[in-house]
């Protein structure tokens, strides 16, 4: 898996999106998950105590702060109508499309979204199914009324679909979708099962960014978590995609992991720099309780992962390393080495730009919904076949989704707009004076004028920052309902 996909990922920052990887979106697409019911959090506890260690001190953990929070289910028994007027609904402006690929060759313990065990003779079928889906929805309003400009292929292990298989995957794309001329197509993968005649291939269909999953170069490491190549191995199949100078390429890094020491972390940052791949993302582990990790480690058969407080000193030193190496950093996670690298369907999602799902178990949202793809592919068939919208999940978003986006966007680009946010919601502005004075005190961020930008240090706890403003979103709408006399 790689990047943000689906919706909020494995190993993804917990702040989320696909999704990717993981999720890449729930995720099983991005965002779109079923409502969560939980207790609504204070500013106050977002307060931290000024003159400890901002990087290592400012919280216990790492905070949880999904989009998808406050979702308003719609009833099953409407379901099928709502979502035929959102995809009667033109757009007005540009979107994202996810398409999912719900098989891999192995559970890696990381995961917690394992689905499909992969067996090539699946693989023609269910490209079949994605093909047909595009064309059933290319004429509709949604689709069809404003270009496209990205696309992300993930899963599961999309790369491991035949050359073939994908070849014509790609083509339905330009043939069924308003496709933008400069759309970016990534299609996620790993080095397994994976070559260089195959990327050819894919360039040639018009795939122009892949986006490898790594975790780590370490082969002890890699072992630990289910992987099957020899870092040695993955880093020379990177240089041999960079050599072949037809996409951009970028991997996912995972800092935190059960056995991983500073100094393979070092060599991670080092190889990745050594190669020159366009971008890198650096994820924190997000460890699922009760997943195979879990587990792993209650039984001793994996040593304990790092505390926040060691992630934290990883993240920094990943960066710096980077960035002093000449790297820009353009999202908390995400740091890119040339201009090939746009990163546009991660930021775009970031932004809560419409994202329209293809394929079992892809997550969307439109027009003020968020769904999901039925995952059991036996049963969105059998739905098809019945002319019923293979969906569920769906969901109205909630009030504040738009400034919770504005939020999750502007501290992952590194500068918070608070008048625009103040726009969306007013009185957020005056409700979150304190949590900014007290964060820039603490030396978590900066606040200049009407703009807030997070330290390093703010950055590693982007999650917990952004849970504080969507508190002060929260309070905000509270203040304004009692001065209405609600």
């Amino acid at each position: 898996m790689a990047e943000v996909k689906r919706g909020d990922r494995i190993a993804a920052p917990v702040h989320g999106g696909h999704g990717s990887h993981h999720g890449h979106g729930g995720h099983r697409g991005h965002g779109a998950g079923h409502p969560m019911s939980v207790t609504p959090a204070s500013i106050g506890d977002y307060l931290v105590r000024v003159g400890c260690d901002p990087l290592t001190e400012a919280f216990g953990k790492r905070a949880f702060s999904p989009p998808w929070r406050g979702s308003r289910p719609v009833d099953d028994d409407n379901a099928q109508a709502v979502i035929e007027r959102v995809f009667a609904t033109p757009r007005s402006e540009t979107a994202v499309a996810y398409l999912h690929v719900p098989y891999c060759q192995n559970h890696c313990l990381f995961c917690g979204f394992f689905e499909n065990v992969w067996r090539p003779e699946v693989g023609p079928a269910y490209v079949d199914d994605l093909i047909a889906e595009l064309a059933a929805k290319s004429h509709t309003p949604l689709i069809a009324s404003a270009p496209i400009d990205a696309i992300y292929i993930g899963g599961g292990t999309p790369s491991a679909l035949d050359a073939d298989d994908l070849a014509r995957l790609i083509a339905a794309l330009h043939r069924y979708l308003p496709l933008s001329a400069d759309c970016e197509i990534t299609l996620e993968g790993r080095s397994y099962g994976f070559d260089i005649a195959k990327a050819k291939k894919l360039a040639d269909a018009g795939v122009n960014r892949l986006s490898i999953g790594v975790q780590s170069f370490s082969t002890e490491v890699r072992r630990r978590l289910g992987r099957k190549r020899r870092g040695e191995e993955v880093a020379a199949f990177l240089a041999e995609l960079m050599a072949l100078g037809r996409t951009s390429v970028v991997c996912d890094l995972i800092y935190g992991l059960p056995g991983q020491s500073d100094a393979d972390w070092r060599r991670d940052i080092d190889t990745v720099s050594r190669i020159g791949l366009d971008g890198v993302t650096l994820y924190a582990l997000n460890m699922f309780p009760g997943g195979p990790m879990a587990r792993a480690v209650e039984n001793g058969k994996l040593p304990q992962p790092a505390t926040p407080a060691a992630q934290a000193r990883l993240y920094a030193e990943g960066v710096e390393r980077l960035t002093e190496g000449g790297w820009l950093q353009v999202s908390q996670s995400h740091l890119v080495r040339s201009l090939r690298e746009r990163n546009r369907y991660n930021a775009s999602i970031k932004r809560g730009v419409a994202c329209l799902p293809f394929g079992a178990g892809a997550g969307g949202q439109a027009h003020g919904h968020r769904w999901r793809n039925v995952i059991d592919i036996a049963r969105r068939r059998e739905m098809v076949a019945q002319n019923l919208a293979p969906i569920e999940g769906l969901a109205l978003v909630p009030s504040d989704h738009a400034a919770h986006a504005m939020i999750a966007a502007g501290l992952e680009t590194g500068r918070l707009d608070l008048a625009a946010v103040e726009a969306l919601r007013p009185g957020f502005r005056v409700a979150v004076t304190p949590l900014l004075a007290n964060w820039t005190a603490a030396g978590l961020g900066e606040l200049r004028g009407d703009g807030f930008s997070p330290s390093l240090a703010g950055s590693f706890w982007i999650s917990n920052l952004t849970s504080g403003l969507t508190a002060g979103l929260t309070a905000a709408a509270t203040a304004g309902e009692a001065g209405c006399g609600f």
